[in-house]
């Protein structure tokens, strides 16, 4: 791939092109705000000029509702000899490009699945999707050129190819992003008229549960509206398990030990549930989940004191697999937890106690 038409410069779009730019692509940006194409200029992803001629490869990076009608613009006007979207939703934009009549041979859809609660080209970054799994939904009618291509696209961002139907992608994403997210905003709506006590006392455990909802709700919008069915689905069944997970913690109050004996029956087989769901979830890099050790350490919050926790790890030999901090209410303190392989726990805290750092257990 020589050259690459991005049309939409928000995170997504903005972060393809600089990773494309990056690797010597050279790279057109078109936006329907040509201040936001010019910004994702100056960042480096490429130029905001029309192209002379015709592209490798056109990238189209709009809201879902918005996917259809650019992509049919494009096509007619014969800009690439390849198309491709980014959106969300993959089924309902390849049937509006079937009802236009168009020839799909030169179309693939796909989705890379990686993001920030932050949008648009400011956000962006060339390593987004680095390591992350991106859908590609061909068909019958897609050429094997525009597959190549596309394909071509995925590795130079680095990201892993998942090839999928469009159909079933829809449900995936609806199960594993479309429902997380409005069951995250309603947790974070029981905050907003909180009384200020209570907010004060938020942890980890809170800030984790309700991280995406500060997205733009304005682009959740665009993307539920292209994927309703799905997410109402599963939001069905997770209301059913909130009733029976109500019932059970109503019966916990009884004074009848019998009916206290099966709320926590009911309690504990949900929370169970969520156990054996959660080892599910792929770990480190798409692997199996792995069981790591937490080391806290107790930090200030002074400039440079995680650089010098990661390079006093270092020193001894240890490899921090992941890392959570976690402030301290109305102090200027946090732990930091360093997740590791469980055999290296102790060397690590040995090693750091060494040099002065508290551990707390």
């Amino acid at each position: 791939m020589r050259t690459a038409l991005v049309i939409g410069t928000g995170l997504i779009g903005t972060s393809a092109a600089l990773a494309l730019a990056s690797r010597g692509v050279t790279v057109h940006l078109a936006d329907h705000d040509p201040a936001q194409a010019r910004t994702a200029a100056a960042l480096g992803a490429g130029t905001d000029e029309s192209p002379e001629g015709l592209v490798d490869l056109c990238v189209v990076a709009v809201p879902p509702a918005h996917v259809a009608a650019t992509l049919a613009d494009t096509m007619r006007r014969g800009a690439a000899r390849a198309y491709l979207d980014v959106a969300s939703v993959k089924g309902g934009p390849r049937r509006e490009l079937e009802a236009l009549g168009l020839d799909l041979a030169p179309y693939i859809g796909t989705h890379p699945m990686s993001g920030r609660e932050r949008s648009g080209p400011l956000a962006a970054t060339a390593d987004l999707f680095e390591g992350r799994p991106w859908v590609l939904t061909p068909t019958r009618d897609t050429d094997t050129e525009v597959l190549n291509l596309a394909l071509e696209l995925v590795a130079l961002c680095r990201a892993v190819p998942v090839v999928m139907d469009a159909d079933a992608h829809d449900r995936a994403v609806a199960l594993v992003s479309h429902m997380p997210h409005l069951v995250s905003s309603m947790v974070a709506a029981r905050l907003e008229n909180a009384e200020e006590t209570a907010v004060r006392l938020c942890g980890q455990g809170i800030r984790d549960v309700t991280r995406i909802a500060a997205s733009d709700p304005r682009m959740w919008i665009d993307i539920l509206s292209a994927n309703p069915g799905p997410v109402a689905d599963l939001l069905a069944q997770v209301a059913g398990d909130l009733e029976e997970t109500v019932t059970a913690l109503r019966a916990l109050q009884s004074a009848d030990e019998e009916k206290r004996s099966e709320g926590a029956a009911g309690v504990e087989s949900m929370l169970r549930r969520g156990n054996a769901g959660r080892t599910r979830v792929p770990g480190k890099h798409g692997t199996a989940p792995a069981a790591y050790e937490i080391v806290a350490v107790l930090i200030d919050d002074k400039a440079g004191q995680l650089a010098r926790i990661f390079a006093d790890a270092d020193r001894a030999g240890v490899n921090i697999e992941d890392v959570r901090i976690e402030h301290a209410t109305g102090q200027q303190a946090g732990l930091v937890q360093l997740m590791v392989e469980p055999k290296a726990a102790a060397v690590l805290s040995a090693a750091l106690r060494e040099r002065g750092w508290s551990i707390r257990q």
